[in-house]
């Protein structure tokens, strides 16, 4: 078997044409292993799962995908939407003739995630999401937070994720990404969170909350979590929106047994 690097570096990977953007993706872990996906957040790319991929590299091969305009990955000319990221990920699962997959995402990368389990024929077997909200009615109670955020307030609260993103998008336009971002997180169309539809998902379900998280309400996880036929809820205390790195050993022991059983 043939054991690839143990994180991502934005060096080793790959582009995919769709459109007139380039999505940029690795592959990392062993080689005829199961697959396991790792979909980011908002603003983020994926780098933020170095912490843990290296728990997970043994058992499975693992893709990262940045997000449309996210990372090595380009913005293009198209309207940025959980939607359009959804179809960016089945074109390069396509592309990598995956025919199963296990799916991790966080924030808007779970929210990709239940679109992907309920409204597409992407054969995923198990799907854990962090973080990830599903429906508009909870959207009123962050619009304010989203509504405030400028480019200018984003980069002096996470100097982090600007630096990496000028560094390594190879048509950086912190403004325009800013907006985009924006623009999706407060989308009420069906291009954005899929609502009612998470209904439809009937592969085995762990959804992860941190306790302290702003920005998804521990009632709107509850409902989900009954909404999802056989759901299992992980509330992790002592841990905010990132809960799967402020409580990692947690997290990891999670998913570990979530994803063997």
């Amino acid at each position: 078997t043939k054991i690839f690097m143990n994180t991502f570096d934005h060096n080793s990977g790959k582009h995919l044409s769709i459109d007139d953007a380039k999505i940029y993706y690795e592959v990392i872990g062993s080689e005829g292993k199961p697959v396991l996906l790792f979909l980011h957040g908002g603003f983020g790319s994926i780098e933020d799962f170095n912490s843990i991929v290296d728990y997970l590299s043994k058992d499975y091969r693992i893709i990262g995908i940045d997000n449309r305009g996210h990372g090595k990955s380009t913005l293009g000319r198209l309207d940025l939407t959980y939607e359009q990221i959804q179809k960016d990920v089945e074109r390069v699962i396509e592309h990598l003739n995956v025919d199963k997959l296990n799916v991790i995402g966080f924030s808007d990368g779970g929210i990709v995630g239940y679109r992907l389990a309920s409204m597409t024929s992407t054969p995923i077997e198990k799907l854990v999401t962090i973080g990830a909200d599903w429906h508009v009615k909870y959207l009123e109670a962050v619009r304010d937070i989203f509504s405030g955020i400028t480019s200018e307030s984003w980069r002096k609260k996470f100097p982090e994720t600007y630096e990496l993103y000028q560094k390594v998008n190879p048509e950086p336009d912190f403004e325009r990404f800013t907006k985009s971002n924006i623009n999706m997180w407060t989308d009420t169309s069906s291009s954005g969170l899929p609502n009612e539809r998470v209904r439809n998902i009937s592969c085995p379900t762990l959804i992860v909350r941190g306790d302290d998280d702003h920005l998804v309400s521990k009632q709107s996880m509850f409902e989900l979590s009954e909404v999802i036929k056989g759901a299992r809820l992980l509330n992790i205390p002592f841990a905010g929106h990132v809960a799967f790195e402020e409580q990692k050993e947690i997290f990891i022991t999670s998913v570990i047994e979530f994803l063997k059983k």
